[in-house]
C-alpha cells in the first residue's frame, strides 16, 4: 500500500484569510485584499447614459417622470437614471428600462438596441452580470407635438 504525501502549506498561505489567488490574476498579494461595493444608483446612471446614446431614442421614463426631468433640466440638474430601475445583486444585475421612441424609428430594433447597449455598459464598466434587461416602450416622440420643432403648421 503506498502512502501519498501531501505538500506542506507555504508560508505565505498559512495565517491568511485567503488561501487562492484572486480571479483573474497570477498571484495574490495584501495590496488587492479588500472588497468593492458598487450603489444599485451607479448602475442606474451607466444603464441610463447608455440607453440615451441609442438613436431613435427621444427621452427616458413616464409622463411624469419626464415632466419632472423637465423641471430638473432647466435648473440644470439632469438626472441620469429617470426611467430607469435597477436591482443588483453580488454579481448579477437586471434593469428595466422606460423610453420613449422618435418617429419614425423602427421600435423593435431601437428597444434590441437600448438593450443591448444597456447590458453591455453594466457587464463593461461595473462587471456584473446582466440577466436581463427589460425595455417598456411608453411613448412614441412626433416631431412637432412639443412645440420645439421648426417644421411649419399644414394648416393655418
Amino acid at each position: 500500500m503506498a502512502i501519498e504525501e501531501k505538500p506542506a502549506a507555504s508560508p505565505a498561505t498559512q495565517g491568511s484569510r485567503v488561501d487562492r489567488a484572486f480571479p483573474g490574476s497570477d498571484t495574490a498579494s495584501a495590496d488587492t485584499a479588500g472588497k468593492t461595493t458598487i450603489a444599485d444608483s451607479v448602475v442606474a446612471k451607466v444603464a441610463g447614459i447608455a440607453a440615451r446614446e441609442v438613436s431613435g431614442v427621444y427621452a427616458l421614463g413616464g409622463g411624469g417622470a419626464r415632466a419632472f426631468g423637465a423641471i430638473r433640466d432647466a435648473i440644470n440638474a439632469t438626472d441620469l437614471t429617470q426611467g430607469v430601475k435597477v436591482e443588483v445583486g453580488e454579481t448579477q444585475a437586471a434593469a428595466d428600462v422606460t423610453i420613449v421612441v422618435e418617429y419614425p424609428a423602427p421600435i423593435q430594433d431601437v428597444a434590441e438596441q437600448v438593450r443591448s447597449r444597456v447590458a453591455g455598459a453594466i457587464s463593461r464598466l461595473v462587471g456584473l452580470e446582466v440577466v436581463e434587461v427589460n425595455v417598456d416602450v411608453n411613448d412614441i416622440h412626433i416631431p412637432g407635438d412639443d412645440g420645439d420643432d421648426s417644421t411649419p403648421a399644414r394648416v393655418s
